[in-house]
């Protein structure tokens, strides 16, 4: 039987793209499925959204051919500065930071506008010949022993050796293959939007630790930053619904005066924190990538690299099992994606879930053994190299592309 593609990727947000041409890398044939029309995606204008790409996260985009098409429009963070808190009152007297300096790779990441990244991605789509199919649904699937159907909302059918679930955290995909999800509300919304200040950032990222969740305020290019704002989700709603006026005048005591006068640059957005991680990644000739296969809180800023991790490890078992002449959806090779995968997302979710129940409360004996293991972790070298390594994506069993390398 006939395949319209190697691969189906459903869903065109921005793992979907990235994955697909990772996949186009190795001469696989892709067809993107996105639910969304080509013109939303590249409206132009700036809406506040941006991404914390770590150091390996770029080292992808450049191995996928993007990021030599975004690097003008990105910016490196120098130094990360995180610390305790509460609005009005400043930082607490002992803090940790993370200095680039301090390891041989340059910057620990870069900050990029969602404006800059979604465009780019289409435009190498293009020039990469991967089939791209906008405006499009998929409502049912189906498997057999040579390949998968799937069927769209429009009677269209298409058939791939492997379909790949890139489609959000309420995964249609995954939900057709039966896989349940394990997770939990925290309670907290997260508030985003973009601002101007009158001081230059200096290329510092800073996340204060309040009483009802991190406030991470993220440096973009000229005085303009991204924030990220958990609240809990009733106070969330309340500020979001404010005028812009109103808006900031509750933003600034959580933000402080360091950066001198603030304003609004941009839309207002608002996210429900969640932790969801999928029972399994894989299913038959299926893969789920990205947040249909984990969502977790931003507080380490890792949703995105986590996505281009999970691309980077698939994109290398496929692309070695296509070179060996091994059926790339057969369960021996997607078994070896979800084994690389499933440990660290684990660990990740582990650690972000504990360190935002550790700092989201104002109980004053947590407060002072948090704030003296920020001042140690900070005043110990090799410790705190190992965390600034940590957070450029350096560590663990890294693909081949998030070490620089071709897949």
């Amino acid at each position: 039987m006939t395949h319209d593609a190697d691969i189906l990727i459903v869903g065109g947000g921005l793992n979907g793209p990235a994955l697909a041409l990772a996949l186009a890398k190795v001469g696989l044939t892709v067809t993107v499925i996105d639910s969304l029309p080509r013109d939303t995606r590249t409206e132009a204008g700036f809406d506040g959204r941006a991404y914390a790409l770590a150091l390996a996260s770029v080292r992808v985009l450049d191995g996928i051919g993007l990021w030599p098409h975004v690097a003008e429009h990105a910016q490196p963070m120098l130094k990360i500065v995180a610390s305790d808190g509460r609005a009005g009152e400043g930082a607490a007297p002992f803090f940790l930071q993370f200095d680039h300096a301090e390891i041989e790779e340059g910057p620990m990441g870069h900050m990029l506008e969602d404006r800059f990244l979604r465009p780019a991605l289409l435009r190498a789509m293009d020039d990469a010949g991967v089939t791209q199919l906008s405006g499009e649904t998929v409502v049912a699937q189906t498997v057999d022993a040579q390949g998968v159907t799937v069927t769209l909302a429009s009677g269209r059918s298409l058939r791939a050796r492997l379909l790949v679930g890139c489609d959000g955290r309420d995964s249609g995909t995954a939900q057709r293959a039966g896989i349940r999800r394990t997770g939990w509300d925290y309670g907290q919304t997260g508030l985003v939007c973009a601002i101007d200040h009158e001081l230059p950032h200096e290329g510092v990222a800073h996340q204060f630790f309040m009483p009802a969740g991190p406030l991470a305020i993220l440096p973009l290019p000229g005085n303009r930053s991204s924030i990220v704002w958990s609240e809990r989700t009733a106070r969330a709603a309340e500020i979001q619904a404010l005028d812009d006026a109103a808006y900031l005048e509750v933003l600034r005591p959580h933000f402080g005066n360091f950066l001198g006068e603030i304003s609004l640059a941009g839309k207002r957005h608002a996210y429900p924190l969640k932790l969801t991680i999928a029972n399994q990644f894989i299913a038959p000739r299926l893969a789920l990538v990205g947040d249909a296969a984990h969502g977790m809180h931003p507080i380490a800023g890792q949703g995105f690299n986590f996505g281009l991790r999970d691309i980077a490890a698939l994109a290398e078992v496929l692309a070695d099992a296509a070179r060996r002449g091994e059926d790339i959806a057969s369960p021996l090779v997607l078994d070896r994606y979800q084994t690389w995968r499933r440990f660290d997302t684990t660990l990740m979710a582990i650690g972000t879930d504990s360190v935002n129940r550790l700092f989201s409360n104002d109980n004053p004996l947590l407060r002072g053994v948090r704030d003296l293991g920020l001042g140690l972790v900070s005043a110990l070298p090799g410790l705190r190299r190992a965390c600034i390594r940590e957070a450029a994506g350096l560590t663990g069993d890294m693909p081949r592309l998030m070490r620089g390398l071709p897949i």
